[in-house]
């Protein structure tokens, strides 16, 4: 029997395990220079196939998807081996099964994508969904053995993934976004079966070789003893190309970009355009979910609100680079940190005045570019914009700042020494 990282026992059976251990604890030897580590990237990703195949509508992350193949992208090009294993699930209720498979259009040729099968009928469609992705992970770990596990978040595959992998030897990595133990509300949710999945959870915090959190507060849940990278965002190399501190040539734009989710604050922001009276400027809104119908429709009658729908990554950029303030109207949180929006780094390094809602505190460096807004109602949010287009403040920017911490050589380097910490054991 022994023990890994953060108090958890693990008992090793066969000589497989002994193998596997040792492996583990020598891939990344002489310096960390060591390449071709194979990582498992457990996350739920939805790639292009994905998305044309499965009805995704209620549980799209496309904030998710941009940060999974950023993260994806630089540790392969820091000498990693990354295979992405997704859940694929359907939330929405359907009689019909969907067969798992191998994402034909990665996000590059050198990270490919596989998707566990689907299920999604009630009470068959969460377990289905966790033992599937825990059944492909055990699949493409038999094909060519993985050195480390990332996990991004805790939703229940990753939770029954990353159990396993510990008990195997494997070193897992938590890569930590939303908080797994309470809502925005700050409530854990009861049940019998919700309390085994906190229990869980738990358990998994305790066991993580490492991690990597969205924001401090996030970072407290696993062991003080436990290796940390705070990364709240990650900036592509496409952004970089041409962010800019600068105002000049910007439009009079407002831009919006991301899913379009209940928490997202869409439905205020669009009734809040309705009160203001900015004659010069549009708001601009791109991205897709499930109340995108309804946005439409309250939008219906103003000329200066345009949808741009889904946007490719360039096309994103282009959009983010064209506005001179991206906003973040998202619900308020009774835990400040416990979720973290993406976005916000991004609008941030392409140059744009931030507004967004409390997230939890920032760097003063990159609170340099953001207004806050102490809620998201519509007429706190008209206010909030009227202030900061008439009186100037969205010149302010910070887009230097973001792309110094998280720029894609920063990142790289930082994530790919925390795996290195992870697989050698050391602090």
């Amino acid at each position: 029997m022994g023990s890994q990282k953060g108090g958890v026992k693990w008992h090793a059976s066969g000589d497989q395990k002994a193998v596997d251990h040792e492996r583990h604890s020598v891939c990344l030897a002489e310096g960390g220079q060591r390449g071709n580590v194979r990582v498992a990237y457990i996350a739920p990703y939805q790639g292009p196939d994905l998305l044309a195949t499965r009805p995704m509508l209620r549980n799209l992350g496309l904030a998710a998807n941009v940060k999974m193949e950023l993260v994806s992208e630089l540790l392969n090009s820091a000498g990693s081996e990354v295979e992405i294993v997704s859940q694929g699930e359907v939330v929405d209720r359907h009689w019909k099964f969907f067969p798992g498979f191998g994402e034909p259009n990665p996000m590059c040729s050198m990270v490919p994508a596989f998707y566990a099968s689907a299920l999604p009928i009630k009470v068959i469609n969460v377990p289905w969904s966790a033992f599937r992705t825990l059944r492909l992970f055990q699949r493409r770990h038999k094909v060519s053995p993985f050195d480390v596990v990332l996990l991004y978040n805790l939703k229940l595959p990753q939770v029954i993934c990353g159990l396993y992998a510990i008990r195997r030897g494997l070193p897992v990595v938590l890569e930590y976004e939303d908080d797994a133990l309470v809502d925005l509300a700050g409530r854990s949710e009861g049940g019998l079966i919700e309390a085994l999945y906190v229990r869980l959870a738990k358990k998994l915090l305790n066991s993580t070789a490492a991690c990597v959190g969205v924001s401090p507060y996030l970072l407290t849940q696993v062991p003080a003893s436990v290796p940390k990278v705070l990364l709240r965002g990650v900036v592509g190399k496409d952004i970089i190309k041409i962010g800019t501190e600068s105002t000049i040539g910007r439009k009079n734009w407002i831009v919006f970009s991301g899913t379009f989710s209940v928490a997202k604050g869409l439905v205020p922001l669009v009734k809040a355009w309705d009160l203001i009276n900015l004659p010069d400027w549009e708001l601009h809104i791109a991205g897709h979910g499930q109340k995108a119908d309804l946005l439409r429709e309250l939008a219906q009658h103003n000329k200066s609100i345009v949808f741009h729908g889904l946007l490719s990554r360039e096309e994103n950029v282009q959009l983010l680079r064209a506005a001179a303030i991206g906003i973040n109207p998202h619900d308020l949180s009774e835990t400040p940190g416990n979720v973290f929006a993406f976005k916000i780094i991004e609008y941030l390094a392409a140059g744009t005045h931030v507004i967004t809602t409390p997230m939890g505190v920032l760097e003063p460096e990159l609170e340099a570019g953001i207004t806050y807004m102490p809620d998201n109602s519509p007429e706190t949010i008209a206010a909030t914009i009227r202030q900061v287009v008439t009186v100037g403040e969205y010149k302010r920017t910070a887009a230097a700042a973001a792309r110094q911490m998280y720029g894609p050589e920063a990142v790289a380097e930082s994530l790919s020494a925390l795996l290195n910490q992870a697989i050698t054991g050391t602090v």
